[in-house]
């Protein structure tokens, strides 16, 4: 039986590349200060592809946590790691997300079927709450952590036993819904079923091994737990 869900946020409650492909172009030019060669590098180390903007299945930006990623940024253009992190939780705080499925009615169906939800990015919690404001789901969330929140990020399991610690529910009644690997080692590292969606970089052939599922979006998501619960 089915009692809680904890999701991934971005590239499972909103598409990957289409929320972050295009905006990505400018902060990793103006990381590079406009230097065309320096652009390219830095590119290059977060997997993107400029021309096309999008990431590459492969890119370690696909859920590392933002400090994780800040840290990559200054192995090609050093600087102050507080201000750069300061800096791009200011602005990712600002993008416009680009929603996976029609996320109000959504989460207002799981929570009718009784469902506890909850939410584990390795993004910051501010800006993920922001996003989630945004798109007028945040309230549907008894649980919300990003990577700073005490929890660690993903692929450890600490964000989803703080879930459970939070709701009072037992792993086994939970499933780790995510788009990459490091979200599904994370649910099955906190011991919960595991259902990985395509609306981030990464194919189905990747995630099938470690998900009871792969599902094509979280718009899904309710007629599978209605067979896993009935």
């Amino acid at each position: 039986m089915i009692q809680g869900i904890i999701f991934d946020k971005d590239g499972t409650l909103f598409d990957f590349n289409a929320t972050w492909g295009a905006w990505s172009a400018g902060m990793i030019a103006h990381e590079a200060g406009g230097d065309a060669a320096l652009t390219a590098k830095l590119a290059d180390v977060l997997g993107y592809d400029l021309e096309n903007k999008i990431f590459h299945p492969g890119s370690l930006v696909i859920a590392s946590t933002a400090g994780e990623l800040a840290d990559l940024i200054l192995t090609v253009v050093p600087g102050d790691r507080a201000a750069l992190l300061e800096r791009m939780n200011t602005k990712a705080a600002g993008v416009g997300q680009v929603s996976a499925a029609d996320l109000p009615p959504l989460m207002a169906r799981l929570r009718k079927m009784g469902l506890t939800l909850g939410i584990a990015t390795n993004d910051s919690e501010a800006p993920a709450r922001q996003h989630l404001e945004r798109a007028g789901i945040l309230d549907a969330f008894a649980f919300v952590a990003g990577y700073d929140s005490g929890f660690g990020g993903k692929p450890a399991p600490g964000q989803l036993q703080g879930f459970c610690e939070a709701t009072g529910l037992t792993p086994d009644h939970c499933v780790m819904v995510g788009d990459s690997l490091h979200d599904l080692r994370a649910g099955q590292a906190a011991g919960m079923r595991t259902v990985g969606v395509l609306t981030g970089p990464a194919p189905a052939e990747e995630l099938a091994p470690l998900a009871d599922v792969v599902l094509p979006s979280i718009a899904e998501l309710p007629a599978w737990i209605a067979v896993i619960n009935d």
